[in-house]
């Protein structure tokens, strides 16, 4: 038999005054109204205090505390921050002693290196694909070979062999160029292949042992860099590790690294952490956000690079000027 229901009497319900009630926005979180001609730091201090705008304004605190205390921070990059005009950004904050080691994939490395050298990257795949074109540019595959050798044959790794190459030739355009800047300035510059993703593997000439060498010391090396994140002394800010645009690769790599910092003694609980990137990616959230730092420290942020990352050098400029 089907029970039968009545609306229910809702005159005896017990309610309590708002002044009694906590609450999650109040007037001095909303959105600030600049007026025409304002400066950057009144657009930045304008936004509202919530959720992504809050993230954004935690991870640009924890650079600034992390970079007076002589903490590290590393940006870990995949190759859209490249490939949509972001390099240069990037380059100022080396420059400026606020980046203080960057990683990559290889096309991170690739698009860095074909700015440097030919002021032009990233072809149409669609068009190339279809009459096997794809990919089988000589000079970038010989330029990358040459590296990789370089990189593991002498145990520098791949990212130092690029930027030393960039700035040894003096290719055009190597003031554009992340890894470049990276080796003028004397921090890590890793890379971390995958082996069969990138165009350069398919020419002959890529030696895969001397690249697994290479990619491999750029591993060990980004796992030092890990193992300092931690606080420098009891009670201190720690390093902040950026993950911008990589939605596998790099979140895999620090994940690891994190690991075995933490089974080699790095006390890492003062690390901050956080993400940007377009879209949430489940790695990234995972593996940068949720799951190495302790509860609060991981900060997500979604938006385009080519917006988010000018708002986010523009903060750190106006913040540490």
């Amino acid at each position: 038999m089907t029970k039968r229901y009545e609306p229910i009497d809702t005159s005896k319900l017990k309610t309590f005054s708002i002044g009694r009630r906590e609450h999650k926005v109040v007037l001095d979180g909303l959105a600030k109204l600049p007026e025409a001609g304002a400066s950057a730091a009144e657009l930045i201090d304008s936004l509202p205090s919530f959720l992504g705008a809050a993230h954004f304004n935690a991870v640009v605190d924890a650079i600034v505390a992390a970079r007076r205390a002589d903490r590290p921070v590393v940006f870990a990059m995949g190759a859209h921050v490249v490939k949509v005009g972001c390099g240069p950004i990037v380059v100022d904050l080396i420059r400026r002693g606020i980046v203080t080691a960057v990683a990559g994939n290889g096309a991170t490395a690739i698009h860095d290196a074909e700015l440097a050298c030919d002021g032009q990257t990233s072809e149409d795949v669609a068009e190339t694909l279809g009459d096997g074109r794809f990919g089988m540019v000589r000079e970038t595959a010989e330029f990358f070979a040459e590296a990789a050798t370089m990189g593991g044959r002498d145990g520098i790794g791949l990212g130092a062999a690029v930027g030393h190459l960039l700035v040894e030739q003096d290719r055009p355009h190597v003031d554009v160029s992340i890894l470049a800047a990276a080796h003028r300035a004397g921090i890590p510059a890793t890379i971390h292949v995958a082996v069969g993703t990138d165009t350069v593997h398919m020419h002959p000439q890529m030696d895969g042992a001397l690249l697994g060498q290479a990619t491999m010391t750029d591993f060990r090396l980004i796992c030092s860099v890990v193992a300092d994140l931690g606080a420098a002394k009891a009670g201190g800010p720690g390093g902040v590790w950026c993950n911008i645009g990589s939605a596998v690769l790099l979140p895999e790599v620090f994940l690891k690294a994190v690991a075995i910092a933490r089974n080699l003694g790095s006390d890492l609980d003062a690390m901050v952490t956080a993400n940007f990137d377009m879209l949430g990616q489940y790695r990234a959230r995972q593996n940068v956000v949720l799951r190495p730092p302790l509860p609060g420290n991981g900060h997500e942020v979604i938006g385009q690079h080519e917006i988010l990352l000018p708002l986010l050098r523009q903060a750190l400029v106006e913040k540490l000027s």
